[in-house]
């Protein structure tokens, strides 16, 4: 019993001793949050039931890799008008410069039918506008 105890130890220590610490490794720290601009929406359907979900597809650019999508803030304004801003993370680490088109979705189910109002946040006082109707 002793000898297996031995052996199991030495195959941790050697684990541990396999085991990359390196300062260098392809790790990157989020360094900030803000908002970024949604270029473009894609709703499939523009009529949809109560109660079901549906996708809705945003892109952005980001100007480099070091950036990427972090979440959205949704707002219920009035009745039936929502705001969705965008917002992006920046962090430090190894990265390319290349600009690049992020696609992200957010699932829109509404409890209560009606003509929604989507505003979706496009810069500076800018917005996309979309409406859904919910029968």
């Amino acid at each position: 019993m002793k000898k297996f105890l031995n052996i199991g130890f030495s195959a941790v220590l050697l684990g541990l001793f396999f085991t990359s610490c390196k300062d260098d490794d392809d790790y990157q720290t989020v360094e900030s949050i803000d908002k970024i601009k949604i270029d473009s929406v894609k709703i499939v359907n523009d009529t949809m039931d109560v109660f079901t979900i549906q996708s809705i597809r945003t892109y952005s650019t980001y100007p480099s890799h070091c950036e990427g999508f972090y979440g959205y803030d949704y707002i219920h304004n009035e009745n039936l008008t929502r705001t969705i801003t965008a917002y992006k993370y920046i962090s430090t680490g190894p990265c390319t410069q290349s600009v690049y088109t992020g696609t992200n979705q957010i699932n829109f189910s509404p409890q209560q039918t009606g003509t929604y109002t989507l505003k979706f946040w496009n810069g500076g006082t800018n917005w996309i506008t979309k409406t859904i109707v919910v029968k």
